[in-house]
């Protein structure tokens, strides 16, 4: 303690989604539900991607590593919550909170980088073709995999140790399903406008300038597909990008509104919905958008099936 009301080491407690629910075992279990088919999809994805060797192409790599991405970020958030409303318990240690956030900004900035990276994929394979071996190879895919993983594992490290330096005052209540970082800036004791203002021009940089590139890469995109003569590849090229601009909808527009608004000036309510619909809602539909418009992994996936028929 460094003052009456400051508070230390003691751990916090996440209040959760629930705190003013009616029927909360009907919510639980909802997503409980939603978060069992988001497991299946997309470890389901990684391996069907991983076990064909059709698919072992740049743009399936970097759709395995968005799976990898969504697995994370489930099991860093949603899990926690699931498992405290079944155990009755709320609280999370120093240590649990300071993980919780590092995975989640990790993952948030990845994804940034990695959607870019599709989107460029993308744009190579459709329009500059005779390049794509050389500009997409396998080993740029690699480099440019770790490097995203690798820079938004350190730009996560140095937020989150700063953020939990942060001494805290009053009661130790995180209104929030995890350790966010604007909500447990809410129990500071210091004054910190400076660095939520940090926070907010870094995620309008990470947010705005992958989101211009890739709206800048789809147009150039679009705009070859109009003048493809075979119907068949024009409608493969349509679906594909496509499904990538859905899963670009789904993860800019809730973080558009969450970081790029004045700090603290969302209600709690919308808040946390939006991070349901990042953190919940876009994990469960990134597998089945890519699976069900997509005829490669729709053949991986009968002929892995397929195979597990013949052999029982």
């Amino acid at each position: 303690m460094g003052n009456g009301n400051e508070t230390a080491t003691t751990g916090f407690i996440l209040l959760g989604l629930f705190s003013d629910s009616k029927n909360p075992e009907i919510l639980i279990s909802v997503i409980l539900l939603t978060c069992v088919i988001s497991v299946a999809g997309n470890t389901t994805l990684i391996l069907l991607i991983w076990l064909d060797t059709h698919l072992h192409t740049p743009m399936y790599v970097l759709l395995s590593q968005l799976s990898l991405m969504d697995l994370t970020l489930t099991s860093s958030t949603v899990t926690k919550m699931v498992t405290d409303f079944f155990s009755g318990k709320r609280n999370i240690s120093q240590i649990g909170c300071g993980t919780q956030m590092f995975f989640y900004l990790t993952v948030g900035i990845a994804e940034c980088v990695l959607l870019t990276l599709m989107a460029f994929d993308r744009y190579v394979a459709i329009c500059n073709p005779l390049r794509y071996l050389a500009l997409m190879s396998p080993r740029v895919c690699l480099i440019t995999v770790l490097t995203s993983w690798a820079g938004s594992s350190l730009t996560s490290l140095s937020h989150t140790i700063y953020i939990m330096h942060v001494p805290t005052c009053g009661p130790r209540e995180i209104h929030h399903f995890f350790c966010e970082v604007m909500a447990f800036l809410k129990l500071s004791c210091e004054d910190t406008s400076i660095y939520e203002k940090v926070v907010l021009v870094t995620g309008a940089v990470l947010i705005l300038i992958p989101f211009g590139l890739i709206v800048a890469s789809y147009a150039l995109v679009f705009l070859t597909v109009l003048h493809i003569n075979a119907p068949r590849g024009r409608n493969r090229a349509l679906a594909t990008c496509s499904s990538h601009l859905t899963v670009v909808s789904l993860y800019f527009g809730p973080a558009m509104i969450i970081y790029m608004s004045p700090c603290f000036s969302l209600p709690t309510e919308l808040d946390q919905h939006l991070f349901v619909l990042e953190t919940i809602i876009t994990p469960l539909l990134n597998p089945l958008i890519y699976s069900l418009r997509n005829e490669e992994v729709l053949r991986a996936l009968k002929k892995a099936l397929g195979k597990s028929l013949m052999s029982k």
